[in-house]
């Protein structure tokens, strides 16, 4: 009981990171290419990764699990920040939440494929119903999509749910943070020459907020998120703590409106109730 209820708080905290991940690569794309962006945050993550190894003296993984540390750094490292960053550069943030609401579902999926969990019938009710009531609310007031756009979210969805599973799966031996700093030091060559290659044109011309979405997806997103989330998982079970996800749009918008004033609406308040339901049932079927 108190392992899967560190596996949740772990989780969640996980999540209040990850959301402001969208909202910063959408300020960093308008200086920054979603090549570079992508490659470099990879790279600062992977620095930070590395001299983390190496203070605490982390044994090297084993040959075994290169094949899903690769996954890992292919989901997670690669897949999901150039898929959305290319993504936002079609649609609005907002419009990206329709999809977020699909997450918890694809790395639920991606834990029965690759972490053999088994969760009850009554828990895909709650999951499904969770992600219907974040799309629906996403949809109810949300503009600016576009085809490419949104082919590129859902590509970026399902690279993001193996990556999560299957770092979930290697945590239970390995732990959460060690997970992210192996599959960032395996991307590091590649993305290190994206990043030499996709060099902006004149520094100059990069602004600050741009400079802090940098700062927010390398040092948050990419790296102390992680921390918790792949504990998280490893702990209270992939299916399960994976519906904390539906949480996430929720506190973006809640930050919206303590950081920006904006208004908090009916819609989403009900919605919130609803999701906050189909989360604790989730929890009790997973």
């Amino acid at each position: 009981m108190e392992r899967g209820t560190a596996g949740w708080g772990s989780g969640l905290l996980g999540v209040i990171i990850f959301s402001g991940s969208l909202p910063a690569t959408r300020v960093a794309v308008a200086d920054f290419s979603p090549m570079f962006l992508t490659s470099a945050r990879a790279v600062i993550a992977a620095l930070l990764g590395a001299a983390c190894l190496l203070a605490l003296r982390q044994p090297r993984p084993e040959r075994r699990d290169l094949l899903s540390l690769a996954l890992v750094a292919f989901g997670v490292v690669l897949g999901f920040p150039l898929l959305t960053a290319l993504a936002l550069q079609h649609i609005t943030a907002a419009h990206s939440i329709v999809f977020v609401g699909l997450l918890p579902l694809a790395t639920a999926i991606f834990g029965v494929l690759r972490g053999g969990e088994r969760p009850a019938p009554a828990f895909w009710v709650f999951a499904v119903a969770g992600a219907a009531a974040v799309a629906g609310f996403a949809l109810h007031g949300s503009e600016g999509g576009t085809l490419a756009g949104d082919l590129l979210m859902i590509a970026a969805i399902l690279a993001c749910g193996l990556g999560y599973a299957e770092g979930a799966t290697l945590s239970r031996r390995l732990g959460g943070w060690q997970v992210i700093s192996w599959a960032l030091l395996l991307s590091l060559p590649i993305m290190a020459a994206i990043s030499l290659f996709t060099l902006p044109p004149a520094w100059s011309l990069i602004t600050m907020p741009a400079w802090l979405g940098l700062g927010y997806v390398s040092v948050f997103s990419m790296m102390v998120g992680f921390i918790f989330w792949y504990r998280g998982l490893a702990l209270g079970g992939i299916a399960g703590v994976g519906q904390l996800q539906l949480l996430q749009p929720f506190f973006g918008f809640l930050l919206a409106a303590i950081l920006l004033g904006e208004p908090i609406a009916w819609t989403m308040i009900a919605s919130a109730v609803i999701v906050v339901l189909c989360v604790a049932g989730a929890k009790r079927y997973a």
